[in-house]
């Protein structure tokens, strides 16, 4: 029986009293169990012999090379050397790693896994309440689905702890609680819980509780202010605090009158107790971990001044964009410092997120603030929650500090680093096995336990049959580029440093060039040292021994890549990059079309034949397209923006235009026409598909018509937002009749494409390529839940399936701020290939795959190259972009 069941109505006890001030933790004596409290019997013990162990300890810099870890009763009971006798079970499970890597399982300290349920249906969505903005009542464990699609993925992604947490449309969200992800044999949502904070023990278990700042919940949802928002805080605060003094004299006097004279207890009367805020009562006993969502400095600012009102302390503050510029501040709050939660690179959707930096993590750190990497699943896919801590180390976090940020961080924060965020004798069985460092890109679990439980299909080694070991060079800390100059530029800029390339219009003489890809079908030229390649205008001269003579001169700026590629320059589709600067800010963004099904165009715009450009609406120097444009994305491939069947004629723009009219600004005016079928639409499939065929068949009048008849003749691309393979199959019999009919190929490319899988072999035979976007499957909707997920569940992803049939694939983005992540995105997916490919391969499913499936008939030519390494590694920086077009290059 809980604590608050305990006291409702009751007189109070002594043991009650004295019960108020007890400080959550652990059990005495906790590490000396012998069986977890989650142990499911039958479980067999297991010995993992021979591996590389990072254990969480001395601060992340303890590693026990050729260790063992043995696994029983759902306990780390031995780790580096295993007495003999230990090992006596029968049913003892032996796993040789092979040297290879083992962690404690990844903590996601954010996540709203379970009550933001996949696919998303309305049955299944409890992330937020909108019934008042402060309701600490509210418990996210109410509305935990035991079915969501994602708590298999996740675990596949190492992850085997998330925090819970409701949603930030309320000022006072909740509590959170803390779960495994594993499936237990009872199969409840009780069961998933790490500790059950309401259970009766000696000591009180920690709690979490969700807190959201700033304009989220007062502005997005109940049309308020920051005001509003604080002062709904400061009165609840109050309300708990009028209730924890009545409760705190009430106790003094019952202890008192304990002690002298016993049997007057009974007078006092019921415990003062309400059930709506004792939750915020236990806040300021300071027994609830308070996760605040707090983005901008005047929201850090109110919530430290509100820690010092009320004093209570802050865990940490999540999402926290601006946390970076104000570390003194967060020193200033009552308590502990808080840490703090961070995307790595998601930034900008929002005008409080707009001054959010990759570089924040380690400005944090060297600042002395505790970091924990988050997903806030399923904003990410907390799959590759790793994947952020691998880009907060690239961008100059420490490779002891980024791991921890996943593991051993959250674990302290949460109240729960008695148990899990270490591989230590005594602690819960939660580890993985990776098959490279875990920092290093693409690193990808072999196994993951969870109370000693294989969660992975297990192959004859004990080990996922779909994930090999990887090769020695993947097996070290990645090598990474000095960003410290960007870093202390972000800091320095208020979070808004120059983007702004410099350009050279003159000769650029590139050496120790490793190797040169070229677009003229040449393949992959390897450059012998010194590795020359010299520029002019723009244009590529010279290349390895045709450049002898051209390399001299004291007008040439030189740059050396030490060892870096030079290839086609990356080209982004799928957000609105180029229509927008925040998407959540309307005055700032090209606007959304309304579903043409249902709501004709003006006259003035032409009525029923009207067709959108996106050319028309462009948007140039946004912060988005300059970083991408650092990253080596030279093209994007924009449509407008529609909420429903019908959206436009696409555009190609270049990144580094500082406007449409400037030199090379505009790559092409139209590229293809682009529709969207989806079970989400207003309208039915049925519909969908007839609107289409009448289209194809010549029935559009004015642009539309005009427009759709070159698609019919194969003049121009028809790119289809789809998903599902039910609608791929009508569209791919759709394709064969109009062809039919008008006796012409049309050239049909389908994006997103989650289950384009099912239809391969189809998808091949009517010669329809594939732009997969998300890059990596998540079964976000209905229609997209039969995803491939790709290893360690299978032996390759969507994009290797397709490639075995000889379809054409790309890879797309959903948002603007992902466009950075192009050429990590490719690598994440080549490596899921089940081939080995080249790097010209991999690069043209970001390049000129994209060019030839959005119809860019005219590519710039443009070029990027790259400094340290290859298109596939974190030791590589874009230190240049080469182009025809603009007759520069730039430099970064």
């Amino acid at each position: 029986m809980g604590y608050d069941e305990r006291v409702r109505g009751q007189a109070p006890t002594v043991a009650t009293c004295r019960s108020l001030y007890s400080t959550p933790g652990p059990p005495e004596n906790f590490h000396l169990r012998a069986e977890s409290d989650r142990y499911e019997p039958g479980t067999a013990p297991v010995l993992i012999r021979n591996a590389t162990i990072w254990t969480g300890g001395a601060e992340g810099t303890e590693i026990i090379a050729g260790g063992d870890v043995f696994l029983d009763r759902g306990l780390i009971r031995a780790v580096g050397y295993v007495d003999p006798a230990l090992l006596q079970d029968d049913a003892l499970q032996v796993i040789n790693a092979n040297g290879a890597w083992l962690t404690p399982g990844i903590v996601d300290m954010h996540s709203h896994l379970g009550v933001d349920s996949v696919p998303e249906l309305d049955g299944a969505s409890d992330t937020n309440s909108l019934k008042g903005l402060a309701m600490p009542w509210l418990r996210s464990v109410d509305g935990l689905n035991t079915h969501d699609a994602a708590y298999k993925l996740s675990i596949s992604g190492g992850v085997t702890t998330a925090n819970v947490l409701p949603g930030s449309a309320d000022a006072i969200g909740g509590q959170a609680f803390t779960i495994k992800l594993r499936p237990t044999s009872e199969k409840s949502t009780s069961a998933m819980l790490l500790e059950n904070p309401f259970e009766h023990t000696r000591r009180p278990r920690w709690r979490q509780m969700k807190h959201a700042c700033g304009i989220c919940c007062s502005g997005r949802v109940y049309s308020g202010s920051r005001m509003d928002t604080q002062w709904a805080f400061r009165n609840a605060y109050e309300t708990a605090r009028k209730i924890k003094v009545k409760q705190d004299e009430y106790c003094e006097a019952a202890l008192n009158i304990v002690d002298a004279l016993p049997s007057a207890l009974s007078a006092l009367g019921d415990f003062p107790y309400e059930l709506q805020w004792e939750a915020l009562v236990d806040v300021l006993r300071g027994r609830v971990k308070v996760h605040n969502h707090c983005y901008e400095t005047v929201d850090l600012d109110n919530m430290v001044r509100l820690t010092n009102e009320f004093k209570f302390s802050i865990a940490a503050f999540h999402h926290a964009h601006e946390t970076y510029l104000v570390p003194d501040l967060l020193k200033k709050a009552y308590g502990t410092t808080p840490a703090v939660a961070l995307f790595a690179t998601n930034a900008r959707y929002k005008r409080e997120a707009y001054r959010g930096s990759e570089f924040a993590p380690r400005v944090l750190d060297d600042n002395g603030i505790s970091v924990v990497m988050k997903s806030d699943h399923p904003v990410l896919d907390s799959r590759f929650l790793l994947f952020e801590a691998q880009q907060a180390h690239y961008y100059g976090l420490r490779a002891p500090t980024a791991l921890a940020s996943v593991t051993s961080t959250p674990a302290r924060i949460l109240g729960m680093d008695h148990r899990i965020g270490h591989v230590k004798e005594g602690y819960d069985a939660d580890i993985v096995l990776w098959d490279s460092h875990p920092l290093a890109l693409g690193a990808t679990p072999q196994q993951v336990f969870i109370d000693g439980i294989a969660q992975l299909p297990v192959g004859p080694d004990g080990l996922s049959a779909h994930v090999p070991l990887k090769p020695a060079a993947f097996q070290s800390v990645p090598r990474t580029p000095n960003f410290d100059a960007e870093a202390q530029a972000a800091v320095d800029y208020d979070g808004l440093p120059p983007l702004e390339p410099s350009s050279e219009a003159g000769r650029v003489v590139f050496a120790n060039v490793s190797a040169i890809y070229l677009r003229d079908g040449a393949g992959t030229n390897v450059l012998p040292p010194p590795g020359f390649v010299v520029v002019e205008k723009g244009e590529v001269v010279c290349h390895g021994g045709s450049c002898a003579g051209s390399v001299d001169g004291s007008d040439a700026v030189f740059v050396d890549l030490q060892g870096g590629m030079i290839g086609p320059g990356l080209v982004t589709y799928g957000s609105p990059l180029g229509l927008e600067h925040i998407n959540g800010e309307d005055s700032t963004r090209d606007g959304t079309l309304p579903n043409r099904l249902r709501n004709s165009p003006s006259a003035i715009v032409g009525g029923d034949g009207a067709l959108i450009h996106a050319f028309d609406g462009l948007q140039y120097a946004s912060r988005d397209m300059l970083i991408a444009l650092h990253a080596g994305v030279t093209i994007g491939v924009v449509a407008p923006d529609a909420r429903g069947f019908l959206a436009g004629l696409g555009t190609a723009f270049h990144t580094a235009a500082p406007h449409k009219l400037a030199k090379g600004a505009v790559v092409q005016g139209i590229t293809a026409v682009h529709v969207s079928l989806s079970l989400s639409s207003a309208d039915s499939v049925s519909t969908q598909i007839a609107a289409l065929r009448a289209l194809l068949l010549g029935g559009g009048s004015g642009e539309l018509g005009e427009q759709f008849a070159k698609v019919a003749k194969g003049e121009l691309p028809l790119v289809i937002e789809v998903s599902s393979a039910d609608i791929m199959a009508s569209l791919i019999a759709l394709k064969a009749e109009a062809e039919a009919y008008n006796a012409h190929i049309i050239r049909m490319t389908f994006a997103g494409a989650q289950e384009a899988h099912l239809l391969a072999s189809e998808i091949a035979a009517a010669d329809v390529g594939v732009i997969l976007t998300p890059a990596r499957a998540f079964p976000a909707q209905w229609e997209s839940r039969r995803i491939f997920a790709g290893p360690p569940l299978t032996h390759v992803n969507t994009a290797g399936v397709l490639r075995a049939h000889n379809v054409t694939v790309a890879l797309g983005i959903e948002e603007p701020w992902e466009a950075r992540n192009t050429r990590l995105d490719a690598a994440w997916v080549s490596m899921g290939l089940g081939e080995e490919i080249s790097a010209g391969e991999a690069w043209a499913m970001v390049s000129t795959n994209l060019e030839k499936l959005l119809g860019i008939e005219r590519a710039p030519g443009d070029l990027i190259a790259l400094h340290g390494g290859s298109i596939f590694g974190l030791e590589t920086r874009v230190a240049a972009v080469i182009s025809p077009l603009q007759g520069t290059v730039n430099l970064f």
